[in-house]
């Protein structure tokens, strides 16, 4: 399944001082395929290889080892439910009949859980090919309607076995009712749902968004979810780690240059550029590059710029691409009233995850 990548103008302008320098994402321009949107909604690189007996429950949570049961068996129950195998009904096919009891379940949990590494084990238990069950963020779900549209998005999810949702915002109203909608059809095609959901913007602080406000959220599929509590402490680190300092402009191109596969952009062009390309397309921007370089960072200049660079940076932590920086430190990328609004989570796991991919990027550094 390809991808075209054409050519538009590049941000860099620098004159190459090797032979083969490196790429630019600005002089890229992504024509995705609806049906790779799809294919790709699997999960994340980085949970390729977990499964429910890589999880490791702590024994003084007995939760954690219950969760592990009760989802290898909601797995092994898809195993003869509905599926057409293509997303398209013949047109003398019996309608499904309509599912019965829960067909969804809700990972209810604070941070550090392992929310999602069991979400992904549930998707890679089902017994069934890759192509009938689908895994994606609640943010690439969204941006897949909006590539596909909403009556497409269901006819192409329509004929699958399981639908995996992580991080299910509920900061933005407009997004619940669509995606809310979208899984009533889905449900009501015999699609089985599985989730976990982000903390509301008020609730910040608690580290976690309860199962009964997730199901008061998306209003009448609460019958089709059964809640999961997952107790436990965060295993992570809380609160935004220190960003590593950035390097010179000097530095981060000298590596551009001496890193095969690595790409290099200023700043502010990148962000232009991002206002031209559909989120949905940011995983291709990405494709072949092994490193990020950019110079000339610096505070982000609206909502609308800070939330597409949000998108691009969970694409770059899903596929661990390091990013090499000069100008300002990642925590330094948001301006106060952002990181106190609406929209903070996301932006403080933006910080996060930059700042994650920073530190992988210094074994790169050429001295």
């Amino acid at each position: 399944m390809s991808t075209s990548l054409e050519p538009s103008a590049s941000a860099s302008g620098r004159p190459p001082i090797a032979d083969a320098g490196p790429q630019s994402l600005c002089a890229r321009e992504p024509r995705v395929p609806a049906e790779r949107l799809v294919a790709e909604m699997v999960p994340p690189p980085r949970f390729d290889s977990v499964r429910f007996d890589t999880y490791d429950p702590d024994p003084a949570q007995p939760s954690q080892s219950e969760a592990v049961t009760v989802l290898a068996g909601f797995a092994a129950g898809l195993g003869g439910a509905h599926a057409t195998g293509s997303g398209k009904r013949r047109w003398f096919a019996k309608k499904p009949a309509a599912p019965t009891g829960p067909r969804g379940v809700y990972l209810d949990g604070g941070y550090g859980v392992g929310k999602t590494h069991l979400l992904a084990s549930l998707w890679h238990a089902t017994p069934a090919e890759p192509a009938l069950k689908a895994f994606g963020t609640f943010v690439e779900l969204t941006n897949l309607v909006g590539a596909l549209g909403f009556q497409q998005t269901v006819r192409t999810l329509g004929g699958h076995r399981l639908l995996c949702i992580d991080e299910f915002e509920l900061d933005d109203p407009g997004d619940t009712v669509l995606v809310s909608s979208l899984l009533s059809r889905l449900v009501e095609q015999g699609v089985a749902l599985a989730a976990t959901s982000n903390t509301l913007p008020g609730k910040l602080g608690e580290g976690r968004f309860a199962a009964a406000d997730f199901l008061r959220e998306i209003q009448g599929l609460s019958a089709h979810f059964r809640p999961l509590r997952i107790d436990g402490q965060d295993y992570r680190h809380r609160g935004l780690p220190e960003a590593p300092s950035p390097f010179s402009e000097e530095q981060v191109a000298k590596t551009a240059y001496a890193t095969e596969g690595a790409s290099l952009d200023d700043f502010p062009g990148l962000l232009d550029h991002l206002a031209r390309v559909h989120p949905s397309r940011y995983g291709a921007l990405t494709d072949g590059i092994s490193a990020v370089c950019l110079t000339d960072v610096g505070p982000v200049p609206d909502q609308s710029t800070a939330l597409r660079l949000v998108v691009l940076a969970d694409r770059l932590y899903d596929r661990e691409i390091p990013v090499l920086a000069s100008g300002v430190p990642f925590d330094k990328l948001f301006s106060e009233e952002m990181l106190n609004g609406g929209y903070r989570k996301k932006y403080f796991r933006a910080i996060s995850r930059l700042t994650a991919l920073a530190r992988d990027a210094k074994p790169l550094v050429s001295q």
